[in-house]
């Protein structure tokens, strides 16, 4: 081959290789340009040339009473969208849909006339409606799946847990407090488009960086729901404007119950006003009237400045203070501590805290909770009111000692209660007593916490024994009695101040009634606040009855025997009567039958404990059914111990 042929093949060689570079830089170069330098710019054209994205409500963990049972939960259901551009034939699409959904067809034929690319036509429907619509098969319409917060109790501990919006959003109580935890991952239906222009959708999650969580609440739903009843049987019966009942365990500071009235139904919350879904018993505050004689009390044995039988002069009812003169309800003479309490004497509260001292009373008030938030951890609590000594006139001293010219809430009140129940110590309340994982394994636990310790359990035990005489036939509290078992406790009915003239009304009080039982070993404590009752006021009268019937019931429910010193050789007594009831003098219930040697006794209206004795003594196996008191054995009172080797009891609860 000739030197100039080879010559130019080497250089038509390079010329290819040299347009092969150029043309493979160009590409490098563009690609660059488009992947890396206009990156952001191109994928936010194309994403929205070709995607429609629509957020869903995110699930929420599910909210559980103390037994397990479900307060609240999210359950799927369906949603209706459309994609009118898409839609040939909107009228008849519309009619279709009206027919399934039961909504008027002008109002679907609005949305898919619409320019939108996308409609929604209906959410949270049914599944079953949901299902009649995908099988209509319509063009350009559509259903997916949402979570929608569901309720099963309804009004129960509706106030406690609250409810969430429209977008599964936590906007009271609870669910909005805990809202962090409760909330899950959350959704996107993401609308995308084919290769010929179709539209079609996908539903994906959004992570969200954490779990879901539910809780489990200190709440018992039976007690919380009897406690609901009493509470608005009495609040109607008095035609009065509200009312609380909370429901505590004294040692560990968790509550049992948080009643209010007017109540609400969190699964149509939108339906009522806003007033109605306020949790009063944290949010209100109101005088406690002459329950802060209990606290006086304990303060003043405390320090030792009287003795349950110091004597005062309660002045016949009439005692001046500077321009004003307080008076009481009866004119009491000379009234030791003890009845000073028990009758509930104004007067004889002044002169205890004189003894006392204002800037002592003052500390225990602050002591025992009172002007400050418990630290349940629910949103809205308020501190309340107690004046410092260096702002407190001479009749604010002594008007804060029968509970005027002060406000608590009413867990403020039922924990200081607890305190003396208890045996002096001030214990945080608590709602939430775990978070658990969506498989129920508990992530954390709230365990009691001691606050401090306000009195000693000497002191606790005096005051306690002192309060069970408020509930006798002598005291302002009778209706409170719980048959079979001890009482402790403080009636109180305060003046409501006028907001319009600045002084207080003569017709709005405010009625309670907090107290614990049994007196001696407390297992529940108990506060029922009646507001605006109309006709009689006085706590005793008003509130007493909801907290017998509730203690009575919840007792049983927790299967706390009536206490053996009601039950004097068989016979069962009541701890006292009511004084404004027709009942006559007390009664007690016919003793056993009296049955001779070698024979069967009878066990009627025997405790537990004394059946297990007696039965047990004579060589018998005793079988045990219900709680209470003994109403029923088989073989009856008088069959021959020879021919019987055991016995069957039923036992029930005294009514």
């Amino acid at each position: 081959m000739k030197v100039n042929e080879k010559k130019g093949i080497r250089f038509r060689v390079y010329l290819v290789a040299a347009f092969f570079l150029l043309g493979m830089g160009t590409l490098l170069a563009r690609a660059y340009q488009l992947q890396v330098l206009n990156r952001d710019r191109l994928a936010f054209i194309a994403h929205k040339g070709y995607v429609g994205t629509i957020k869903l409500p995110p699930k929420r963990g599910t909210i559980y009473e103390r037994d397990g049972n479900e307060l609240a939960l999210s359950i799927e259901v369906g949603s209706v969208y459309a994609h009118p551009r898409q839609i040939e034939d909107k009228n008849n699409t519309a009619k279709q849909l009206s027919r399934v959904l039961g909504e008027r067809r002008q109002k679907i034929l609005k949305l898919i006339k619409s320019n939108r690319s996308f409609v929604w036509i209906k959410r949270r429907i049914e599944s079953g409606q949901a299902k009649q619509v995908s099988a209509l098969e319509l063009k350009g319409v559509s259903t997916t799946t949402e979570t929608k917060r569901y309720y099963p109790g309804k009004e129960i501990a509706a106030h406690l847990i609250g409810f969430a919006g429209n977008e599964n959003q936590g906007l009271e109580g609870i669910e909005k407090k805990y809202e962090k935890l409760l909330i899950g991952s959350q959704y996107s239906l993401i609308q995308m488009r084919d290769a010929l222009g179709r539209q079609f959708s996908i539903s994906r999650p959004i992570p969200s960086g954490h779990e879901m969580s539910g809780l489990v609440l200190t709440i018992d739903k039976d007690i919380q729901y009897k406690a609901q009843q009493a509470l608005q049987r009495a609040v109607e019966k008095t035609k009065a404007r509200a009312g609380h009942c909370l429901v505590v365990n004294p040692e560990t500071g968790e509550i049992l119950a948080m009643a209010v009235v007017p109540e609400f139904n969190p699964n149509i919350f939108s339906k009522y006003r806003p007033y109605q879904w306020r949790n009063r018993t944290i949010t209100d505050c109101y005088e406690p009237g002459s329950t802060m004689k209990a606290f006086l009390l304990a303060a003043c044995l405390e320090e030792a400045v009287v003795t349950p039988y110091t004597n005062f002069d309660c002045e016949h009812g009439k005692y001046k203070i500077g321009s004003r003169t307080i008076h009481d309800t009866h004119k009491y003479g000379v009234l030791t501590v003890s009845d000073i309490i028990v009758h509930s004497s104004n007067i004889g509260a002044i002169k205890i805290g004189n003894k006392l001292g204002y800037k002592r009373l003052y500390a225990y008030t602050k002591k025992f909770g009172f002007g400050k938030k418990t630290g349940v951890n629910l949103i809205g609590e308020r501190n309340g009111f107690v004046r410092s000594p260096k702002k407190a006139r001479r009749v604010d001293r002594a008007t804060v000692c029968f509970g005027q010219g002060m406000t608590t809430t009413s867990l403020q009140l039922v924990m200081a209660m607890a305190a003396i129940a208890n045996g002096g110590k001030l214990m945080r309340p608590y709602v939430v007593k775990a978070v658990v994982d969506e498989s129920g394994r508990v992530i954390k636990e709230t365990y009691p916490k001691v606050v401090r310790r306000v009195i000693s359990p000497r002191t606790a035990k005096k005051v306690a024994k002192i309060l069970e005489g408020v509930v006798s036939k002598e005291g302002t509290g009778p209706k409170a009695a719980i048959k079979g078992f001890k009482v402790a406790g403080k009636t109180g009915t305060a003046q409501k101040v006028d907001p319009k003239t600045g002084t207080y009304s003569r017709t709005k009080d405010v009625a309670t009634f907090v107290g614990f039982a049994p007196a001696d070993q407390a297992k529940l404590v108990i506060l029922v606040m009646i507001d605006e009752p109309k006709g009689i006021p006085y706590g005793g009268v008003v509130a007493g009855p909801v907290f017998s019937e509730v203690g009575l019931w919840s007792l049983n429910h927790l299967r706390v025997n009536p206490q053996t010193e009601f039950v004097d050789k068989g016979t069962y007594v009541e701890q006292n009567t009511d004084k404004l009831s027709n009942r006559g003098p007390l009664k007690a219930k016919q003793p056993p039958v009296k049955v001779e040697a070698g024979f069967l006794p009878d066990f009627s209206g025997l405790a537990m404990r004394e059946v297990l004795k007696k039965g047990r003594s004579l060589g018998l196996k005793v079988v045990l059914k219900g709680t209470g008191l003994a109403v029923r054995q088989e073989p009856g009172p008088g069959a021959p111990l020879k021919k019987i080797s055991s016995i069957k009891v039923s036992f029930s609860p005294p009514t």
